[in-house]
């Protein structure tokens, strides 16, 4: 499955990646969840929420850059989160990977989660993702199409998919663009920031 099919605008792109599968360092996953960010207030596609908004910097450049390659940045200072870069070359947008299912190497995945997490648990949520499969800071910008890369991308056949608002952002909040599969464990609880105007109020 060609990269190309990314070069298309984030929410198209959120549909390609649902389903996709993920192989980092000794463990395979299936992607359950995942959330679309667009670009710049000038752009094809604003979003508020979007970290590319206020433009290119030294930190959200490979948002920016040629879709299919991996964009990673720290929450709260703590947690890495990953998404994946999509649309034109030049054109700001990206997926978030939310949560997804561990297909192979749950012995790997728990040596970095813990022993007594539940096997649903070990890769439900960004953060906890990017912990399972062990992705790294140092990844970022990775190709995720190159077949000697330690974190790989497999495209698939589309998924069934189900739609809502974005998780925890203050901007943009109403937007649907989370997408997971429906009656999937891994999938992530939805929780509206305190931050975000009242449901209907924001785009």
């Amino acid at each position: 499955m060609s990269v190309a099919r990314l070069a298309v605008d984030p929410l198209a792109a959120a549909h390609v990646l649902l389903g996709a599968g993920l192989s980092v360092r000794g463990v395979h996953a299936t992607i359950v969840e995942v959330e679309a960010y667009g670009g710049v207030p000038d752009g094809p596609w604003p979003d508020r929420a979007a970290h590319s908004y206020r433009g290119p910097t030294g930190r959200n450049r490979v948002m920016f850059g040629p879709p299919g390659h991996l964009y990673t940045y720290r929450s709260y200072g703590m947690h890495i989160c990953a998404n994946v870069a999509c649309g034109p070359d030049g054109t700001a947008a990206a997926v978030l990977l939310r949560a997804a299912v561990i297909d192979d190497g749950l012995p790997v995945a728990r040596t970095r989660r813990g022993d007594t997490m539940p096997n649903v648990a070990l890769a439900r949520g960004p953060g906890n993702l990017c912990s399972a499969l062990g992705i790294t800071m140092e990844d970022n910008g990775i190709d995720l199409f190159d077949a000697s890369g330690e974190v790989r991308l497999q495209l698939r056949e589309p998924v069934p998919a189900q739609a809502g608002p974005r998780v925890g952002v203050s901007q943009a909040a109403d937007r649907p663009w989370r997408l997971w599969v429906p009656g999937r464990p891994e999938v992530s609880a939805y929780r509206r920031s305190p931050r975000a105007p009242a449901p209907g109020a924001s785009d």
